[in-house]
């Protein structure tokens, strides 16, 4: 197994440990996470071709979709609360 893959195997790991914190402490870690997964990705598309990127990006979009989905909100200039106040 390449490289790539064993930090993308660590990378899922990391992600399920920083799921389980208190929601406080997610913060750092899981924006170092957010930030360090296009970077993957994009290796693993170098190294492995684009079947292996697609699984990587669907495999990320299923772990963030919830900040992913405030950060577009908040781009598009939409509400970033989710059901009333």
């Amino acid at each position: 197994m390449s490289l790539s893959l064993v930090f993308a195997c660590f990378w899922v790991l990391a992600g399920t440990g920083v799921a389980m914190l208190p929601m406080r402490q997610q913060y750092v870690p899981g924006v170092s996470l957010l930030l360090a997964a296009p970077v993957l990705i994009g290796v693993i598309w170098y190294e492995h071709g684009i079947w292996f990127s697609i699984a990587a990006l669907l495999g990320f979009l299923s772990m963030f979709r919830r900040p992913l989905r405030h950060f577009g909100r908040k781009a598009l200039g939409l509400p970033t609360e989710e059901g009333p106040k």
